[in-house]
């Protein structure tokens, strides 16, 4: 069995202030390390549901986070980027069995995690179909595309129960919640204890129809902090300005989404 992961850090059982996703802040190294332990627990729950080969993505930032070192030897990581429109997934092709996320947070807008966001710290709210659109929807549609069904997610209690519906054999591990400017995290050993098991649980369901149905048509809405952004935005192809601070592309193609963020968001 082959499995794809993507790992984040905002939503880790640690991760409470921007600081400590930040290389080179004096309380970074410790969130990395929260962030290698939650990848490894994955990795060892698809290996005892049958993986023998495990590519992860580090998609937080600079893509240096992950140690290495500590994972299993079946594992490659995707250090760095290559500026592809499936950034947080780059690597993810129709050779994997499945897709599952780790350390994923909230989408903008949501009051779930002090660190929600969605791609960027530029927007108060980003909407797909109406309803929050998080980096997890967006990214494990793109697996979708691929043909690889997402069936693990792990990350801040709002973002999981915000996204049980979008994956019909989603299994969910909630490490934390939050509310305003605070984190109620889960021990962080415990927490990997639970990837762990929700891993495995994911992976040895029956996935003959795992794979969500990505909608037919798109309505993504993006709402700047700063209204001058949303004037800069709007003359990005597809894309007008509805009001002050908001802009939106109308589409039938996730990709036409996904190519925009890197110069819109």
């Amino acid at each position: 069995m082959r499995v794809f992961i993507s790992a984040d850090i905002e939503g880790c059982a640690w991760t409470t202030n921007w600081d400590e996703t930040r290389k080179g802040q004096a309380e970074y190294p410790a969130a990395a390390q929260q962030m290698t332990n939650e990848v490894k627990a994955a990795c060892e729950g698809a290996i005892a549901a049958g993986a023998d080969y495990i590519l992860i993505k580090d998609a937080h930032g600079t893509s240096r986070n992950i140690d290495l070192s500590q994972l299993p030897k079946c594992c490659e990581v995707i250090r760095g980027g290559n500026s592809s429109p499936i950034t947080m997934v780059e690597g993810i092709d129709g050779s994997f069995d499945a897709a599952m996320f780790v350390g994923y947070h909230s989408a903008a807008g949501r009051n779930g995690n002090p660190l929600s966001h969605t791609y960027t710290a530029r927007t108060t709210r980003i909407t797909i179909n109406g309803q929050p659109c998080s980096e997890f929807l967006l990214y494990s549609y793109a697996c979708a595309m691929a043909g690889v069904p997402t069936v693990f997610l792990a990350g801040d209690k709002m973002l999981t129960e915000d996204s049980r519906e979008l994956h019909p054999k989603l299994q969910t591990v909630a490490v934390k919640d939050g509310l305003g400017g605070y984190t109620r995290c889960k021990q962080p050993a415990y927490a990997c204890d639970l990837i762990r098991e929700g891993a495995e649980k994911a992976l040895r369901q029956d996935l003959t129809d795992a794979l969500c149905t990505i909608p037919e048509h798109f309505v993504y809405e993006v709402s700047f902090k700063e209204h001058p952004q949303a004037v800069k935005s709007s003359y990005y192809p597809g894309f007008v300005q509805i009001d002050s601070h908001t802009i939106r592309m109308e589409t039938d193609n996730l990709m036409d989404i996904l190519r925009s963020i890197p110069f819109v968001l």
